[in-house]
């Protein structure tokens, strides 16, 4: 039943109407039609008295919070539950307070993208600036007489040409992060033999490695067939391999272990410690700031891998500690055909 201000009015109006009869029944002289005249009195009374008490100071005030929320485009609060609830004022408050809760929460959400935004700025701002200046140095030094020089000419171009080299790399990467974000980059899934696009990934990278020392291993038995993009997986294991060679003590190794469709990507370098474990994905996000820039990388690689891996609808994790190594593992999913 609903509990409307009239049946609250007319269940209280009753009750104090049957208390005053039962109560004359023990008054000397009280008879049937004063009972009646007094009963039906109070009942009146009592039901105009509380009705109005419900409904004017209760009901109406919580139809006039209503329409304000209701304003709110946002707010999800129904009229019905709230009415027919047996206490209004407290399904109210109820509904406020989620209500409060869930823009506090979206605030708080706000306030991390502004603070991110500050900093991608900050980050963004740097590492262009720096391959800009360098260039922009050398180019005036060689046009201020040094050009004249031979020799000095061709190391000052070899130099500026590494600046905008190392420039249109951070570009590309901004831009892959951007599109792939965005959604503008499609991934064209395909049957794809995971063993075999790590050990064209090890080609690859396999004259930096040498340079540092890095060995590189790959784990698996047969040939295994994932349902994936081809170009873009080779990008996430390009990323995370050259992640761990640049990062790796020289001497260490890089492994790939390919278990099923769980792929993880080992080194035994530097590792990472556990309060910047949260934030290796972020874009920009430096452990090692200065050491970073030292060793070359525009801070997007992992962002870029997260992104891709999102859009094949996996995650990937990270365990790491300092000086043991860090560990990647990423699952994909197999072709529909496959068994």
């Amino acid at each position: 039943m609903r509990l409307s201000p009239r049946w609250i009015s007319l269940l209280i109006s009753l009750s104090i109407s049957v208390i005053t009869v039962v109560f004359l029944q023990f008054v000397p002289g009280a008879d049937r039609t004063m009972m009646f005249i007094t009963g039906s009195t109070s009942f009146l009374i009592a039901y105009l008295l509380v009705y109005y008490v419900i409904d004017v100071l209760v009901f109406q005030e919580v139809n006039k919070i209503y329409h304000s929320l209701r304003e709110l485009k946002d707010a999800e609060i129904s009229k019905k539950s709230i009415i027919k609830s047996v206490n209004p004022l407290k399904k109210l408050k109820n509904e406020i307070s989620h209500y409060v809760s869930k823009k506090e929460e979206e605030i708080d959400t706000l306030k991390k993208m502004e603070t991110f935004r500050r900093e991608f700025l900050a980050d963004v701002s740097h590492d262009l600036k720096t391959p800009i200046f360098a260039a922009q140095g050398f180019i005036h030094t060689l046009l201020d007489g040094a050009i004249e020089d031979p020799e000095v000419s061709h190391k000052f171009l070899k130099k500026a040409a590494k600046s905008l080299d190392g420039l249109e790399v951070l570009v590309k990467d901004i831009l892959i992060l951007t599109q792939v974000e965005s959604g503008d980059i499609r991934m064209h899934f395909e049957p794809i033999d995971l063993k075999e696009v790590v050990e064209e990934v090890f080609e690859q990278l396999e004259s930096k490695a040498k340079k540092r020392d890095i060995r590189l291993y790959i784990k698996t038995k047969d040939p295994l067939l994932v349902n994936a993009d081809r170009l873009r997986i080779s990008q996430v294991l390009t990323n995370l391999v050259s992640n761990g060679i640049t990062y790796g003590k020289p001497g260490g190794k890089v492994t790939v272990t390919i278990k099923g469709t769980e792929v993880k990507v080992a080194d035994n370098g530097i590792g990472i410690s556990e309060e910047h474990l949260p934030r290796v994905f972020e874009r920009f996000y430096r452990v090692d700031k200065s050491r970073s820039r030292a060793v070359g990388g525009t801070g997007l690689g992992l962002a870029i891998v997260k992104h891709i891996l999102n859009a094949h609808d996996a995650s990937i994790d990270v365990i790491s500690k300092l000086g043991e190594g860090t560990t990647f593992t990423f699952t994909l999913s197999k072709p529909e055909n496959s068994l």
